[in-house]
């Protein structure tokens, strides 16, 4: 309790020092930014308001997020891609969060690769970069060769992370559990629950064994989509501390100019970056939750390419045919349908209007359908949609938060390539294909019969 008194304290000095609560009139920021400085506001916006700011607010608050760590620097990465909600100036700040902070010793980094895989960088490698190409909240890394001549990335976790990260989530976990005990509204939240499952995906980061692992299923599901490119992997250069995988040369997917100049097709990517989303959340219920642009880069004949694997989402296969369906009724109109699959799947009490909820759900809806993102935005949608299921009764559902936060994500980036992009209006063509086949009578048929055979076989077996 001592150590979560003092990890709170020292929040409390760094929104102080960075005067968070001094920002111009002109910058909205999304509800729910910090939970803890809304708590806090009384306390510290009298001393920063008594002091004017000498740097802008995007970079006091890039500064903050920096210097609080890991997990506030997660959520700064975040942000980054949504300047429609934060705005440009402080979305450019917060980009420097995501591969461009300070990196560690090159001596530090020897160590850690003769501890953990046995021998020096010199004996492993023809030749290790000593200044990292990119340094992020969590780990840096560091280009190779090979003895054989293949180049490599080579991943190195930060000294000490793993003392800093349990010292912030247990403050999370405290300050979850307290507000749900003083904030009766908040208790549908589930706010432990949603840290439970950001914990979880954590442990992907904290040892590079797992992420590895999520690596290499996900290269298995594209293996045969020359539009997605998965590094391969070296196993023998890999442990808790280590990850060595192929080296990618290409473009940051944020780099809209660049990709320009070297005749890459925006639209194209746009819809290939879209559409492999999709597939691995609904056909392979397996994705990327961190899809911030510094971990997609392209590659010259506009194959999309993914790097750094330490946070996965896992969506069970109720929920991923509950969502595809709702999703399928939004494409179609069908909001009856949207409003019945909630019911199914328990989203909504049982007792719930169904007329009444799909009513709300086509107010929210029908404005979206055929305009452009430029016109619309997605965030804006959920968080209507949010409002509507709260008046019904609808609970948060803790595995469906990192979908959540990738869907704004993967609109953001969707949006930097081409500002005319309709999420909706693009998946359409192959949500109807899926639909098809996984919607369908017969589908439904296949499925039914396959759960009995299941359960006829397990009986046997007893």
């Amino acid at each position: 309790m001592l150590s979560i008194l003092f990890n709170l304290l020292h929040i409390l000095k760094l929104i102080s020092k960075y005067q968070i609560f001094t920002y111009p009139d002109t910058v909205k920021l999304p509800s729910g930014l910090n939970i803890i400085g809304w708590t806090v506001a009384i306390v510290v916006a009298p001393i920063s308001l008594c002091i004017k700011p000498k740097r802008d607010f995007g970079s006091r608050i890039t500064a903050c997020l920096q210097e609080l760590g890991p997990i506030y620097i997660k959520f700064g990465q975040t942000l980054s891609t949504r300047p429609d909600i934060i705005g440009g100036g402080i979305a450019r700040y917060l980009k420097t969060l995501q591969d461009k902070l300070e990196p560690f010793g090159n001596d530090l980094s020897k160590k850690i690769i003769l501890e953990s895989l046995g021998g020096s960088s010199d004996e492993l490698f023809a030749s290790f970069d000593e200044i990292p190409v990119a340094a992020a909240s969590i780990s840096q890394v560091h280009r190779a060769k090979l003895k054989s001549g293949e180049y490599v990335a080579v991943k190195i976790l930060r000294p000490k992370i793993h003392y800093m990260y349990n010292k912030d989530i247990k403050l999370l976990y405290f300050l979850a559990k307290l507000a749900t005990k003083l904030v009766t509204k908040f208790k549908r939240l589930k706010l432990v629950a949603v840290i439970d499952i950001f914990n979880d995906t954590m442990k992907f980061e904290l040892d590079l064994r797992l992420e590895a692992a999520a690596m290499s299923e996900l290269y298995d599901n594209f293996q045969n989509d020359i539009s997605v490119h998965i590094p391969k992997i070296y196993w023998q250069l890999t442990s808790e501390y280590i990850l060595t995988t192929q080296w990618v040369d290409g473009t940051s997917i944020y780099d809209r100019e660049s990709l320009l100049e070297k005749g890459i097709n925006l639209s194209l990517v746009a819809q290939r970056f879209v559409t492999m989303f999709f597939n691995q959340v609904y056909r392979d219920g397996f994705f990327h939750a961190d899809l911030h642009p510094g971990n997609i880069l392209i590659k010259s004949d506009a194959s999309i390419a993914l790097v750094d694997f330490g946070i996965m989402g896992r969506l069970p296969y109720k929920d991923r045919m509950a969502i595809a369906e709702s999703l399928f009724g939004f494409v179609t109109r069908n909001y009856k349908l949207v409003a019945e699959v909630h019911l199914k799947a328990g989203y909504i009490p049982q007792n719930t209007d169904l007329a009444l909820f799909s009513q709300a759900i086509r107010a929210v809806t029908e404005p979206i359908i055929g305009l452009s993102v430029k016109n619309i935005s997605m965030g804006k949608l959920l968080a209507q949609l949010f409002k509507i299921t709260e008046d019904f009764g609808m609970e948060v559902q803790p595995q469906l938060i990192l979908l959540q936060k990738t869907i704004l994500v993967v609109e953001g980036v969707g949006q930097q390539l081409d500002p005319q992009i309709n999420i909706l209006q693009l998946i359409e063509p192959w949500m109807k294909k899926w639909a098809a086949k996984n919607l369908s009578p017969e589908a439904k048929i296949f499925r039914i019969v396959k759960h009995l055979v299941t359960e006829i076989l397990e009986k046997l077996d007893k």
